[in-house]
C-alpha cells in the first residue's frame, strides 16, 4: 500500500488503515524514540502514544508543509522530548548523585568501577564543588537550567553562566 492510499484509508477512519500505519512505520520511530528514550519499556510507550497522536491529529497534517514522513517524525520526536522533560519520567530516571558516583569510584573492592572510572576520579577531583552541583543536576539528572535555578535557589543566569564556565573547565581538562 502507498503513502497517499494509506492516508486517504486514514482520514476515512478505517481501522485496517491504523495496522498499516503501524506496519509501516513503526521500526523507523522506534529507533528514532529510542535514541531519546533510553529504557525499551518507555520507548515502546511512546511509541503506542505517538500513533494515537498521528490517529487523532491527521487533520492537522498538511500536505504542503511537508511530507508526511517528517510529520509524524517530528510528533515522534517532540512526544520524546515532552517525556524526558514530564516531572514523573526525571524523578524515575534519576540516577546517583556525584557525591555517590565518587564514592563508587573510590570503592577499589569492585573490578567494574575500577574499569570504568580509570582516570575519572582525578578529573572528578578537580571540579569546583559548584560545577560538579549544576552537572549533576543539568547533565546527570536532567534538570532544565530553569529547574537547576529552582533547586540551588540562584538566579537563572548565574546557572547559565556557571553551566558555560563548568563546561570551559571541562574542555580545558579534557583538551578538546
Amino acid at each position: 500500500m502507498s503513502q497517499d492510499e494509506l492516508l486517504v484509508l486514514i482520514y476515512k477512519k478505517d481501522e485496517k488503515a491504523f495496522t498499516h500505519l503501524y506496519d509501516m512505520y513503526a521500526k523507523s520511530l522506534f529507533s528514532v524514540i529510542s535514541v531519546l528514550i533510553k529504557n525499551t519499556e518507555e520507548a515502546e510507550d511512546v511509541l503506542q502514544e505517538v500513533f494515537v497522536k498521528i490517529w487523532k491529529n491527521l487533520d492537522s497534517y498538511n500536505e504542503s508543509k511537508g511530507r508526511f514522513y517528517t510529520w509524524i517524525l517530528n510528533i515522534a520526536r517532540n512526544t520524546s522530548i515532552d517525556k524526558l522533560r514530564s516531572k514523573n519520567f526525571n524523578n524515575s530516571q534519576k540516577n546517583l548523585s556525584t557525591d555517590n558516583f565518587v564514592n563508587l569510584l573510590e570503592d577499589s573492592n569492585k573490578l567494574v568501577n575500577k574499569v570504568d572510572g580509570i582516570g575519572m576520579q582525578e578529573f572528578i577531583k578537580r571540579l569546583k564543588p559548584k560545577c560538579i552541583q549544576i552537572i549533576d543536576l543539568l547533565f546527570f539528572k536532567g534538570y532544565t537550567q530553569q529547574e537547576a535555578a529552582e533547586e540551588l535557589e540562584i538566579p537563572l543566569g548565574t546557572v547559565k553562566t556557571h553551566n558555560r564556565n563548568c563546561i570551559n573547565d571541562l574542555r580545558i581538562y579534557l583538551k578538546v
